[in-house]
């Protein structure tokens, strides 16, 4: 029985242009070893399984090779070359720097840098991780590596540049070894099958190269264990069943149903995969992966930046075709929210739920804004632009609503550009006479079309101006306040809710509502929350006139209170039910 060897040492590249995802470095230093512009030191460093060691055997091997080939590569068949591939040559050296970090170490080292070469010209002095050398170690290599005898070139590999010296950094030839692609991962996985006669699947080795994240041994590795699980073929069933990913088919499903709206659904798809031992938190990361994906093909000339199979490919190109961008963004953005939330839940479970539920959502939601864009609402921003086109329809309460919403005065029709004053000149005579005196309390968009419809939706529709301006007074208006603080509460504006509860704004004579807060960040709040708020307050009161500010006053140093009897006055002021309870209770300051 033969020893097996691993696809790592067995495939490891034994010339430069076998060398995997490194193209620009090995051509720096082919074209260094042709003209003879050799550093005397060279640090090659990155991420793990990129090359480093191996291209520092390659490097080493080609400069004392006897009869290089035209392509600046070792011929493998002279004494030196023979040697080195044998694992007894004397004039390349290899320390792993690991486990020979101390003093005498290096010292041994800067002894033998001192024999000149038995065989060719150069002896080279490959040292690995070298950044777990110690302090003293490497200021016992300082003088050597800046100085070295003309025969010696030293050659560095290490993953933490940022762990070495910059003294020694300053005297070496820094090259940065990048990340291999999941393509070329793909590439060279796919040449070892054929060589070893194994069928394949392309997007199984795809999902190889994006486990391998960046590192070719790590991809050799993982093929190793897949040809181990089954010898006659790499599938891609196979494939994401053994190394426990979660099957692109889940992802689009997910989304197709979101476009659909089917949120039962959704939830059965994800306790599916929960059932079947997937993480929650690794699914919406997932989720959320795939709809940058499918962001990405919107584009045709973002399309390349997938790094999936070509058969997956398509099926991204084809969902991208039936997703809105608003849709994905927004469908983004709640994902993002999950995955940070994730840790800090107490039930997981049902923040992923709600999470879908949410994306289930969206796509109603966009239909009823493009219904929102084609309806017209009539203000100053419209008569400032061309208008060429009125939607005659409102079909939906929520477009009614934001219709009522819109308290802008129009215009004097001497504003009004000569194209629009040609579409006013066939709208009722009476909205044109209100527009000339700028006295217009309400109009509907029906009414101004001068259509039949106009007259018997004019009051559903009617934009209220301050045409409705009824008195009242601060016992009318705090319970509707503690009301609508009922209604924050709902939303989930816990700090807000409190402050409605504490305090109550007070009325001016033109119906203005102050209600001062303590801090500029909760003035911002109340000013999202200020639409709402006075649509619910001047609905209930019947009074269109009302308008709220929240100026930002200064707190006062608050007294120290230093006996119980302070606390308990301090209290009270505050809460005066509380004297309540203690009559009642019987409660002692104590």
């Amino acid at each position: 029985m033969e020893n097996f060897i691993v696809s790592a040492r067995k495939y490891r590249p034994q010339t430069f242009d076998t060398v995997v995802g490194q193209k620009s470095i090995t051509n720096t230093l082919k074209n260094a070893i042709v003209n003879n512009h050799l550093a005397q030191a060279f640090l090659f460093c990155g991420p793990r399984g990129v090359g480093k060691t191996t291209c520092a055997r390659i490097l080493a091997k080609t400069i004392n090779c006897l009869n290089l080939k035209s392509e600046t590569e070792a011929c493998n068949k002279c004494e030196s070359c023979t040697s080195f591939n044998e694992q007894h040559s004397f004039n390349i050296h290899e320390l792993d720097a690991a486990s020979n970090n101390s003093v005498e170490d290096i010292r041994n080292l800067v002894e033998q840098v001192r024999i000149p070469p038995q065989v060719g010209d150069r002896k080279i002095y490959i040292i690995d991780e070298v950044h777990m050398l110690s302090q003293a170690a490497f200021n016992a290599f300082l003088k050597t590596l800046e100085e070295p005898p003309a025969h010696a070139i030293f050659i560095l590999a290490t993953t933490e540049k940022h762990k070495i010296i910059p003294t020694i950094l300053s005297r070496c030839q820094i090259f940065d070894f990048k990340r291999i692609q999941a393509e070329d991962v793909a590439d060279h996985l796919a040449k070892i099958c054929k060589n070893e006669n194994i069928e394949f699947e392309s997007d199984a080795l795809h999902i190889i190269g994006q486990k391998a994240d960046g590192a070719l041994r790590d991809g050799l590795s993982i093929f190793d264990r897949m040809v181990s699980f089954n010898q006659a073929k790499i599938t891609y069933k196979d494939t994401i069943e053994n190394l426990n990913i979660l099957d692109y088919d889940y992802y689009f499903t997910a989304v197709d149903q979101a476009l659909k709206q089917d949120i039962p659904a959704s939830l059965i798809t994800f306790n599916e995969i929960l059932q079947k031992g997937f993480d929650g938190h690794n699914f919406i990361n997932g989720l959320a992966e795939h709809l940058r994906n499918v962001l990405v093909c919107k584009n045709p000339q973002t399309v390349e930046l997938l790094e999936v199979g070509d058969t997956i490919k398509t099926k991204y190109v084809e969902q991208s075709q039936n997703c809105d961008q608003d849709f994905i963004l927004r469908a983004l953005e709640i994902c993002n929210e999950c995955d940070v939330q994730y840790k800090s839940s107490r039930n997981q479970r049902l923040l992923i739920e709600l999470g879908l539920m949410q994306i289930c959502s969206l796509s109603s939601e966009g239909v009823l804004k493009k219904k929102r864009r084609k309806s017209f609402i009539l203000t100053h921003t419209a008569f400032n632009t061309p208008i060429t086109k009125f939607d005659k329809t409102i079909e939906t309460p929520t477009v009614k609503a934001q219709i009522n919403k819109s308290h802008t005065q129009i215009p004097k029709v001497a504003e009004i550009p000569k194209v629009q004053k040609a579409i006013l000149k066939k709208a009722n005579p009476d909205i044109i006479n209100k527009i000339k005196k700028g006295s217009l309390s309400g109009f509907s968009i029906n009414q101004f079309l001068n259509t039949k419809e106009g007259e018997k939706e004019e009051k559903e529709i009617t934009i209220a101006t301050g045409e409705s301006r009824s008195d009242f007074d601060q016992e009318q208006l705090n319970p509707l306040w503690l009301e609508y603080a009922k209604i924050i509460e709902t939303k989930g504006k816990i700090s807000l809710f409190r402050l409605f509860s504490e305090q109550f704004p007070k009325i001016d004579n033109n119906f203005l509502l102050h209600f001062p807060v303590e801090s500029q960040a909760l003035a911002e709040d109340l000013q999202t929350e200020k639409p709402e708020l006075l649509t619910f307050l001047r609905k209930s009161l019947n009074n269109y006139g009302i308008n709220i500010d929240f100026p930002v006053i200064a707190v006062e140093e608050s007294k120290i209170l230093y006996t119980p009897q302070d606390k308990l006055k301090h209290m009270l002021e505050k809460h005066p039910k509380l004297m309540y309870m203690k009559k009642h209770l019987d409660l002692d300051l104590n």
